[in-house]
């Protein structure tokens, strides 16, 4: 079983114009990315997916495999299925171009389940959530079934705690995602859902088909790079403490 990695990057970004190439303790951030995904074991091969020569040039620059991708695609899904009509690959992992503490564990945890189940389509992750994040809308949320698989995902809170100082827990989406190809482009190929537009969620427009999503628990914690202020912590981590994760 092939497995291939692909980090879509656009250099776009209305609140850090020029994201994937900030500086991050001496190197862009898109090759802190790329080499935490080189480091997994399972995948084969890592490649930038991306429509901006500046990016495809940087890649190339550090030893890196980029290629360069339509500039018309709305979503990371749609630049990625682009990227694996190319290849020969039976899994696809999506790493998200701005997590440059990405865990390589995660990476292989995602890839996993396919070895063993035949008839799976897709898989993400999932990790407990703090209470003051529980009403962030920016923090996605996710409720699943007794063996795993998501019931729905919303950035509203779920489940709702109806009875105070009920036991259960709340659990935050991680973006990572793991497909198997053909799957994925026939996903990229359906028409955009209700939900999915209502919530700006893509992963229910697989919901919203009828197709299952294994969502796998972690305790990895992921920091993604969206604002000045995510840069700067993230800047001060690798400099005091170089390739220090997150644990499983």
């Amino acid at each position: 079983m092939k497995v291939i990695c692909v980090i879509p990057a656009r250099y776009a970004s209305t609140r850090l114009p020029g994201k994937p190439l900030v500086d991050i303790a001496g190197k862009p951030m898109i090759q802190h990315v790329y080499e935490q995904a080189l480091k997994a074991k399972l995948p084969s091969a890592v490649w930038v997916a991306t429509d901006d020569r500046r990016v495809f040039d940087a890649v190339s620059a550090f030893g890196g495999q980029a290629v360069m991708t339509s500039a018309d695609h709305c979503t990371g899904t749609d630049r990625l299925a682009e990227v694996a009509r190319r290849c020969a690959a039976d899994i696809i992992v999506n790493i998200q171009g701005d997590e440059p503490l990405i865990a390589p564990e995660v990476i292989d945890q995602v890839v996993q389940p396919f070895l063993q189940e035949p008839e799976l389509v897709m898989t993400t992750l999932k990790s407990r959530l703090p209470e003051e994040d529980f009403t962030n809308p920016a923090v996605v949320k996710v409720v699943t079934d007794q063996r795993g698989y998501a019931l729905y995902f919303s950035r509203s809170l779920i489940p709702y705690p109806r009875y105070a100082g009920e036991d259960f827990a709340i659990y935050k989406h991680i973006g990572l995602y793991a497909y198997r190809k053909e799957f994925l482009l026939r996903y990229a190929s359906l028409p955009q859902t209700p939900l999915e537009k209502a919530e700006s969620l893509e992963q229910l427009r697989v919901l919203e088909n009828g197709y299952r999503i294994l969502v796998l628990g972690t305790n990895y914690q992921c920091i993604g790079v969206d604002t000045p202020e995510d840069l700067a912590r993230v800047r001060t981590m690798l400099t005091q403490k170089p390739s220090r994760m997150a644990g499983l």
